[in-house]
């Protein structure tokens, strides 16, 4: 049901382990629920950097038979997951972005979303320069190209202070990777070390559990972590302290994994609190509580706990299909959510339901899933929401669709309860769901739920921003799909 928004994009890299390659395909693996579009992995020997990408999740690009992984093998690489947020789905827009430029080459993987990309590209190509794709990643090569840049005493420092908007960075350079956040710390980033001494750099610390990583730390706002032969060194290039921020609260609510660490606190841990804190603000009478798996369920434990209703499975994943945002039409998303989602019938048969979801964003595919749960017999269903309604666009790296697709703009809870055919439905109060947060509640983006966006947004945006032509080109990448 909180599958009408599609992912972040998911990093993840490492220095100085031969088998560097092979754990960059398992942390992409763990983090393929940030994205499923497209996959691809950039390596280097130190002299020399290969990349290879395409269409699909992380197992379909990479397989054994087309010997891609063996081609890559070298002791540094970066990967990325990708989900669209600017530019097509296409085989053209898939990352690792690799170039040469004067300074040799780089590969760069990006999550999140540059807000003045539009801006950038009409700049840089009034005055000659050639874009190959429809992604504001492209932007940032151009800007590292630039003559004037490249001569600058730190110039990747100096490239980041032109970008607007939300990200998170990997650079593969031929002898070293550079990890950046954006200076409001909207997307989140990790370092850590495996135990034979190799430093890695993730989107979330899932992918740290799964590759064996040790977590060091977070990378903070507006900071430059640079890993090469040297060792680990930092950099900031704006000032610590002189912006407050912004980070994205949706990744606690439904982006990152149960057991990921991220803004100084574990992810299960802080959905069980908003669940808790939504059972005092909706309580209802009731005989269990379900949750939408799977980013529902921790939440659907804490309201239990609180509420003292029993807590059922009464919907089944299936994990073979993976989450309904690709479902590039509305009819598709149903059909799949309906594969997705099963209902456990003896779970809901005769009694009175409470289904605890992460968010709502169109509302037509839980409406979908509320009907087969009272054609499997409910009596009453009463649905529960993580986070408040979602009454505006984000423009930094999450795809919602336009305000008014959305099932909160100009209706009252009256009208959205309606709406889903539920008895009731009851949302976390945006104080509520910032009370549960480690964190002063004004140092996250809350702009999806308040229209108060951190990071100025001056122009109209959307996705296929810079899309103005048709590109009729093929891709030089490395070809890995079928």
């Amino acid at each position: 049901m909180g599958s009408e928004k599609k992912e972040e994009c998911g990093l993840f890299g490492i220095f100085g382990d031969p088998d560097a390659v092979q754990k960059t395909y398992f942390g992409l693996y763990s983090l393929q629920h940030r994205g499923q579009e497209s996959a691809g992995i950039a390596s280097s020997d130190g002299e020399f950097i290969k990349c290879a990408r395409g269409m699909g999740t992380v197992g379909r690009v990479f397989r054994e038979s087309n010997g891609s992984l063996k081609c890559l093998r070298n002791p540094i690489a970066i990967g990325h997951v990708r989900y669209s947020t600017t530019g097509s789905s296409t085989a053209i827009n898939s990352q690792p972005l690799l170039c040469e430029y004067s300074r040799g080459q780089v590969a760069v993987a990006h999550n999140g979303n540059l807000i003045n990309a539009s801006l950038l590209r009409d700049e840089y190509e009034a005055y000659g320069s050639i874009f190959k794709s429809t992604s504001d990643t492209e932007i940032i090569t151009h800007l590292l190209a630039k003559p004037t840049h490249v001569s600058n005493a730190d110039q990747l420092g100096h490239v980041l202070n032109h970008l607007q908007g939300a990200y998170s960075l990997l650079f593969l350079f031929d002898d070293r990777i550079e990890a950046a956040r954006d200076p409001y710390g909207v997307r989140p980033l990790s370092l850590g070390k495996t135990e034979q001494g190799a430093y890695v750099v993730a989107s979330e610390t899932c992918a740290f559990d799964a590759t064996g990583v040790e977590f060091i730390r977070e990378i903070d706002p507006g900071e430059i972590v640079t890993i090469s032969k040297k060792g680990v060194s930092s950099r900031f290039f704006v000032k610590p302290g002189t912006i407050k921020p912004a980070h994205c609260i949706f990744e606690h609510i439904y982006f990152s994994k149960q057991n990921s660490f991220l803004f100084g606190e574990n992810v299960h841990e802080y959905r069980k609190k908003v669940g808790k804190q939504l059972a005092k603000e909706h309580p209802v009478e009731a005989d269990v509580v379900i949750p939408v798996p799977d980013s529902g369920t921790s939440s659907a434990v804490g309201f239990s706990e609180q509420s003292k209703i029993p807590f059922d499975m009464g919907l089944v994943r299936s994990h073979y299909i993976g989450r309904t945002f690709i479902a590039p039409s509305q009819k598709a998303r149903e059909m799949a959510v309906n594969l997705k989602l099963a209902v456990i019938k003896e779970a809901v048969r005769d009694k009175r339901v409470v289904v605890v979801d992460d968010s709502i964003v169109r509302g037509t595919t839980t409406r979908g899933k509320v009907r087969t749960i009272r054609d499997a017999g409910a009596k009453e269903i009463h649905m529960r929401i993580s986070c408040p309604p979602i009454r505006y666009p984000c423009f930094y790296g999450v795809d919602f669709p336009t305000k008014e697709e959305l099932l909160a703009h100009n209706r009252s809870l009256d009208e959205i309860r309606d709406f889903l055919e539920v008895d009731s439905v009851g949302f976390t109060s945006l104080e509520g769901m910032l009370s549960c947060a480690l964190l002063p509640g004004d140092h996250y983006c809350s702009a999806c739920w308040s229209g108060k966006y951190p990071i100025p947004v001056d122009i109209i945006l959307n996705k296929f921003v810079m899309e103005h032509y048709q590109l009729h080109m093929f891709d030089d990448i490395t070809e890995t799909d079928e």
